[in-house]
């Protein structure tokens, strides 16, 4: 068998092993009962150490080494061996031990979480977190840094990923957002108040499915179940599965929700089964990977045109609370820029700050000048400065994500670079789609789910995100494309 082959059965076969694990902590977030806690964080632990093993063993090196210098490999094949070789390097850093005590204890932190959560207090996660600290400062002392060690968590999610490049891009938005939102904070404000009135959680829950369906995602490669926290997850392009909260009283969670994670799992759907296990089967990183799910969200999703295709279906299956609501009223409504506790139901604008939080306070406890215990204060005290609101609580605070319980940190910064990825790839998609508004009017967004396809989706990790922002759009990331966005959008939201 040819060397370049023997690879490809070796690397699917360590994605068998990682898919493995996601069904089981799909499974323990979303259907696992209490009790089975202690156990699955064993079985997910055995995985990760058999996986571990699987991806740095010698042979897995021979190959890759063999492969590098071999100059008959076409383009994608490249990408597939330079890729796989540098990620063989970082894994083959790790201990199998190392591996271990890190899965045993991110398994045991989510649980942690869960628990904390339920008793609304921060000590009782604290612990769990510290050691995901400990564990992740170690992270970068193993896998090694140039300038900062927050670095090398960072290219686990944006490779080549800089902490320096990040501080840029959110002093940029501190200069142009904070202004423009204090602008709009000196204007009247726009009435939300029948976005919290009661709305069954089963026409919700159907709704939602109409939305999903409409957009393109394929419920027979995929399902949507609750979970505490929205989420996807993927088996492969044929097995993507979505995740959503409903609130009887919050009619913003589900929809957006529904929509955002709609986004990362048609970018999951997209991806070429053919490259199942390989770089150029999966996601370039998950900047790229969040513009798919912010564009979804909030360029199509939160924009006047797909709720002229929308909202007369969503009338009807809640006239009790919106048949007196005008379609412009609704627009503006979820729409409404207002300084908020939850992430992820934060206008788009005021949703940066959230993110800029989370960014300093994961760069302090890598550097080791904010202390785990200490959190839910530092917490608190960001979100005076940054929204200038007082955080009532711990699970309305620094509990409310579950990215820490995870070994997340790093992937914070994504969720920004996403937003502004995705206002720059929406301009040109509308460029170049003739009549896009009109069709999404319609309730017809085939063709830009096409050219997201054709221009993102199906390339893998051939190309960088960098790459692939200059290939598609022409130019490297522009935050100007994103606030051109946002004042044309609030400007007339807010008559500015």
């Amino acid at each position: 068998m040819k060397a370049y082959q023997q690879y490809q059965q070796k690397l699917q076969k360590v994605a068998d092993i990682e898919h493995a694990i996601a069904v089981l902590s799909w499974d323990q977030e979303t259907y696992l009962p209490a009790k089975g806690a202690n156990q699955r964080s064993q079985q997910i632990t055995t995985l990760a150490g058999i996986l571990h093993e699987t991806a740095t063993d010698t042979q897995m090196g021979d190959l890759l080494g063999t492969l590098k210098d071999d100059t008959s490999l076409n383009e994608w094949e490249r990408c597939n061996i330079t890729k796989s070789y540098d990620d063989y390097v970082r894994q083959s850093k790790f201990t199998t031990d190392f591996v271990m005590r890190q899965s045993k204890a991110i398994a045991d932190a989510y649980h942690a979480w869960m628990q904390a959560r339920e008793a609304n207090s921060f000590a009782v996660f604290a612990p769990s977190l510290d050691t995901i600290v400990q564990l992740k400062r170690e992270t970068c002392d193993i896998v090694g840094y140039t300038e900062h060690p927050y670095d090398a968590l960072l290219d686990e999610y944006e490779p080549k990923g800089r902490t320096v490049v990040i501080t840029r891009l959110f002093e940029s938005v501190r200069q142009q957002m904070v202004d423009f939102v204090r602008e709009i904070a000196g204007r009247p404000q726009v009435d939300d108040s029948f976005m919290y009135k009661h709305y069954n959680k089963d026409r919700q829950w159907q709704l939602g499915l109409n939305l999903l369906k409409q957009m393109g995602y394929d419920f027979e490669a995929g399902r949507q179940d609750l979970s505490t926290h929205p989420f996807t997850t993927s088996f492969g392009s044929q097995d993507v599965r979505v995740t959503t909260r409903v609130a009887e009283n919050d009619f913003n969670e589900m929809i957006w929700s529904c929509l955002h994670e709609g986004g990362h799992a048609l970018y999951e759907q997209g991806l070429n089964p053919n490259y199942y296990g390989l770089p150029t089967g999966k996601a370039t990183s998950l900047g790229i990977h969040e513009s798919q799910s912010r564009l979804w969200e909030n360029n199509v999703g939160r924009s006047l045109p797909y709720w002229k295709a929308n909202y007369a279906l969503t009338q009807q299956m809640f006239p009790e609370n919106l048949a007196s609501v005008s379609l412009d009223g609704f627009y503006k409504a979820m729409n409404k820029v207002q300084p908020s506790f939850i992430r992820t139901s934060a206008d788009e604008l005021t949703y940066h700050f959230h993110i800029l939080i989370r960014f300093e306070i994961e760069k302090g406890l890598i550097e080791g000048t904010m202390a785990t215990k200490d959190l839910a204060e530092i917490w608190n005290a960001k979100y005076k400065e940054y929204l200038g609101i007082d955080v009532p609580n711990d699970k309305m605070g620094v509990l409310q994500d579950i990215h820490w319980s995870h070994g997340s940190l790093g992937y914070f910064p994504t969720y920004s670079l996403g937003s502004f990825y995705a206002a720059q790839f929406f301009a040109k998609a509308t460029n170049d789609i003739p009549n896009l508004e009109s069709q999404i009017e319609q309730g017809n967004t085939s063709n830009l789910l096409t050219w997201l396809r054709t221009n993102i989706h199906q390339y893998g990790m051939l190309y960088t995100s960098e790459e692939l922002c200059e290939r598609v759009t022409g130019e490297p990331l522009n935050f100007d494309y994103f606030m051109a966005y946002a004042r044309q959008k609030y400007g007339h939201i807010y008559t500015l």
